[in-house]
């Protein structure tokens, strides 16, 4: 019954976005304004209060960079293998294998399982994606475009990104101790209800744009599933190496739900539009949409699983 407790409020709001497209209730402007104010203002300050709260251990660094040598051996590996395994999607394929979406997908979904204070867990292994993301995807889409790139124009869209910014300011005040001061100082209370007010919607709204934009297509299926077939055996080997690299985290349960429910998610959402440059048409663009709503179900399918697991052993 736990799991149907669960499950349930995360579906009703995937359905009730899915509905709200269908019966055009909410229009796709709405929609992205909702997204908007979520990835550019929430995600950000609920990402710089787990930051800021948190105990930072070593492994924090440790993981980061595994995380980010994994996903450019991906690339590499992706790039070489894209024609045969994508077709006349080559050119996107090594991008949609890096990644995967944390703050809108697996953060969510990993506090409905286990709480916001285990959520650092998550955040980890997204601060990872956000230097691919912002940092890595922009340069070579660059590199692709126009055969060089433009250094200060880069940095200064890693800089300013929202992400960016929230993951530098979460740590700066957590290792200063300014942090430490306003959570016990009279601003305290202040502090902690306006931001319980500013991201307890986060994951409502999440779910239903998730359900808003799911749209599947299935013309390109062949090479859609050859390569989520490589995409999955690559999430799967980061797994093994948190094993390998990690054994003692990954004997803590949440962690290990951490690990396994975050690889089991679509590409981070901010690929599609760093990659925009190289879509050589709208179909091109329908391939990258139906490759991430494939990865949604996944996700929800992992999701699924590790919670009837999970309750099974008390989590």
């Amino acid at each position: 019954m736990k799991a149907i407790e669960i499950l349930f409020p995360v579906f009703f709001m995937m359905l009730l976005g899915w509905l709200s497209r269908r019966r055009r209730w909410i229009t796709t402007v709405q929609n992205e304004g909702a997204k908007s104010i979520v990835f550019s203002i929430l995600l950000p300050l609920l990402v710089f209060q787990i930051l800021m709260e948190a105990k930072l251990s070593t492994s924090f660094i440790y993981e980061i960079l595994f995380l980010d040598v994994a996903w450019i051996v991906i690339y590499v590996l992706g790039k070489r293998i894209a024609k045969p395994v994508s077709g006349r999607y080559a050119q996107l394929a090594p991008f949609l294998l890096m990644t995967c979406e944390g703050g809108s997908v697996a953060l969510p979904l990993y506090i409905t399982l286990v709480g916001r204070e285990h959520a650092m867990n998550i955040v980890t292994f997204d601060v990872a994606g956000i230097l691919i993301n912002f940092g890595l995807v922009p340069a070579l889409v660059m590199r692709q475009t126009t055969k060089e790139v433009a250094l200060f124009s880069l940095a200064k869209r890693i800089i300013t990104a929202p992400f960016i910014i929230a993951v530098i300011l979460g740590v700066v005040m957590n290792l200063s101790g300014i942090g430490r001061w306003l959570l016990e100082s009279e601003l305290h209370g202040v502090f902690t209800s306006t931001m319980s007010i500013a991201t307890a919607p986060i994951a409502s709204i999440i779910l239903f744009t998730l359900g808003y934009d799911f749209q599947p297509h299935l013309s390109q299926i062949r090479p859609l599933i050859q390569l989520s077939l490589v995409r999955m055996i690559g999430c799967g080997a980061i797994v093994g190496g948190f094993f390998l690299l990690f054994p003692g985290l990954m004997e803590g349960k949440f962690f290990l739900i951490g690990v396994l429910l975050y690889f089991s998610c679509p590409p981070g959402f901010p690929v599609p539009l760093q990659v925009r440059s190289l879509c050589k048409s709208g179909d091109d663009e329908g391939f990258m949409s139906a490759f991430i709503s494939l990865f949604i179900v996944l996700a929800m399918i992992a999701y699924t699983l590790i919670t009837f697991v999970g309750i099974d052993y008390g989590v």
